[in-house]
């Protein structure tokens, strides 16, 4: 039986870390066997691929090889990791997916949409998560918590019009994909994580 497969979504700052610990948490106590990752990265070839894209010191990396590159981790990733995990009965949980790209490249680097979704959705075949928990908190704010942008992050440190602008492409992602759901991120991170597992339990991806 093939498992279930969870994305979060987000500003930087949004709270995703946080919320995928507490989610983990909970599927711990219900006996639920999963495996939490993130993009890019994952597994050892897209770690190294997650740690050139974002060194902070390649800042003449063109927009067209940063959607590369994600794209490139996002296979190797899905072989070594997800694909394995979902096969095996597994949830997987996973820190950011494709949503990320069409948002960050697609949208905010002007790339186009429809460009970003040719270079990644021959790569993602069948395995779409079954739910994209979109963390809807505004850059200004999530910057806010987390005091500031990451110096030694390259995305981080692209500026908070940037950032506005992958905000914005978020929003469009919410029209389009009914399997991508804003989460009310306005209160605390245990009533935030209340919001999720009731959205969770509304679409009968956990019990």
């Amino acid at each position: 039986m093939k498992g279930k497969f969870i994305a979060f979504e987000g500003c930087e700052g949004a709270g995703k870390s946080t919320q995928i610990k507490l989610l983990a948490a909970y599927l711990d106590k219900s006996d639920v066997p999963y495996v939490v990752t993130r993009e890019p990265g994952g597994s050892v070839i897209a770690e190294k691929i997650r740690n050139l894209v974002l060194d902070g010191k390649n800042k003449n990396m063109s927009d067209e090889c940063e959607a590369l590159l994600y794209a490139a981790a996002r296979e190797q990733h899905l072989s070594d990791i997800i694909i394995p995990a979902l096969n095996a009965g597994k949830t997987v949980i996973c820190d950011r997916y494709v949503h990320s790209s069409l948002a960050y490249q697609g949208y905010a680097r002007g790339l186009g949409l429809e460009y970003v979704r040719a270079i990644n959705f021959r790569v993602m075949l069948d395995y779409m998560p079954d739910l994209t928990l979109f963390l809807d908190i505004a850059p200004d704010d999530a910057f806010s918590r987390k005091h500031g942008a990451d110096k030694d992050d390259r995305m981080e440190q692209q500026g908070l019009e940037f950032h506005r602008r992958v905000y914005e492409g978020y929003k469009l992602c919410l029209k389009s994909d009914k399997n991508f759901c804003a989460v009310d991120c306005r209160g605390n991170k245990e009533q935030t994580h209340a919001n999720i597992i009731r959205l969770l339990k509304d679409k009968g991806i956990i019990n």
